[in-house]
């Protein structure tokens, strides 16, 4: 697998290009503002360090408009001597064909301080234009609270505008002459990562009315002083690795033995639950059924967090895998409704304001089975697809490029622009132990 993955990255992939001049069409670049939530920052790898955060599509972007006359791009990086920033997770090894998976201290997080988000980070409150804050929803953009909640905000607010200020307000000082807007994914995917069991309110699944009424608006002042830009959909939870990696039918017996064995645990077929050798449906916990366990259905969704559960501590046969560790028919029922109903919303606000619209939904759902680059193979797999991270939602820098050109081809095709793509081989896939 390494060998192959190797010559993966080795392969190249040349950036589009179409032998007419560069240029912005009919757009002002002179300052481009990015509003968004991890996506948007560059978090990857479950976290937010200065590498992650120099790849982050909207820095692409902007190197990509200063070609055709754009101007300055500001994020506010964390200085290299806490490049690590709020942590991340690196791959250490393979040991029997499995990743192990280890995390890097953050070195930017400020001791003796912590949000009920997380511990707090190094303060940057310069003027920034890269808004991108790691678990903000449409939902919380609203909520002027929310600076003392989440530390990727507060660390870009003043002391006196914690707790006072919501992201709304930031958005609308930003003043853009062009936006690009992704926001709307974590209404969804914090009650989808959660299992349908939110850890907290504020990761439950937003209204949608009320979703309408605050995106809306804050296109609405985007859009002020006639800005143009791109609004992004939100892809379907279920086209990332975090929920795609583990089979629902990962439990995988060798000896008859076994099977016996779990067999007479669950009653010899009398809760409806039986066993065989070779790939068997996990166990999971159920308060719905009578006998309160059940087998997981090829419907529903495990998730990567139940990975080391489900390998190293026995759940998912003796030990039904507990609710947070998977969505059920319901759950994914409701997650699809919702994120349906949100990117209606995107859709109807990008053509009535006469906005640019990538369908980040639709092009996710297009590589579900993989596509070729170039001769580079890529897929939405965990560790070897070269596209996602390991935390098994948010890109790699490869994948934040390959998004990067989505969008410019986004913008080039309804603002009769001609900005340049990039060549994604530039940007690094998934680290091996090594390398």
């Amino acid at each position: 697998m390494l060998a192959l993955f190797a010559g993966v990255l080795l392969t190249s992939c040349d950036p589009e290009i179409d032998g007419t001049a560069p240029s912005k069409g009919d757009i002002n670049l002179e300052k481009y503002v990015a509003v968004g939530n991890s996506l948007t920052a560059g978090y990857q790898d479950r976290g937010l360090y200065r590498e992650a955060q120099l790849n982050s599509y909207p820095a692409i972007l902007a190197q990509q408009f200063k070609l055709v006359g754009g101007g300055e791009f500001t994020q506010p990086l964390f200085e290299e001597s806490q490049a690590s920033g709020s942590g991340y997770l690196t791959f250490a090894d393979f040991i029997n064909g499995r990743p192990v998976i280890k995390p890097v201290p953050g070195a930017a997080v400020r001791e003796g301080t912590t949000l009920p988000g997380g511990p707090a980070l190094t303060k940057y409150t310069q003027p920034v234009q890269n808004l991108g804050v790691p678990g903000i929803s449409v939902l919380t953009s609203a909520m002027k609270e929310y600076g003392a909640i989440n530390p990727y905000y507060e660390r870009l607010l003043e002391p006196a505008e914690v707790g006072t200020k919501p992201y709304f307000q930031e958005v609308a000082e930003s003043n853009p002459t062009f936006f690009t807007m992704w926001l709307g994914n974590n209404d969804v995917l914090g009650y989808a990562t959660d299992g349908g069991a939110p850890a907290s309110p504020l990761s439950n699944l937003t209204d949608p009315a009320m979703f309408g009424n605050i995106y809306k608006n804050m296109v609405a002042t985007l859009t002020a002083n006639d800005a143009k830009g791109v609004l992004i959909t939100i892809p379907n939870v279920t086209a990332v690795p975090f929920f795609t990696t583990v089979p629902y039918n990962a439990l995988a017996l060798t000896r008859q033995g076994q099977a016996d064995s779990l067999n007479a645990a669950y009653g010899s077929g009398a809760l409806g639950i039986t066993f065989k050798v070779g790939p068997n449906p996990l166990v999971v916990s159920d308060p719905s059924v009578p006998a309160r366990v059940r087998q997981i259905k090829s419907t529903e969704y495990v998730l990567l967090t139940a990975l080391d559960s489900i390998a190293a501590r026995g759940y998912g046969s003796k030990k039904p895998l507990p609710d947070k560790f998977f969505l059920d028919e319901t759950e994914v029922k409701e997650i699809m409704e919702h994120t349906v109903a949100f990117n209606d919303i995107i859709r109807a606000t990008a053509k009535d304001k006469g906005l640019a619209m990538w369908d980040a939904n639709a092009f996710f759902e297009s590589i579900k089975g993989g596509f070729k680059l170039d001769e580079v193979t890529y897929a939405p797999v965990f560790v070897t697809g070269n596209l996602f991270s390991l935390d098994g939602i948010h890109p790699t820098p490869r994948g934040y490029a390959i998004v990067a050109n989505e969008l410019i081809k986004t913008i080039n095709s309804t603002y009769k622009a001609n900005v340049p793509t990039v060549d994604v081989t530039q940007y690094r896939a998934i680290q091996f132990p090594g390398k």
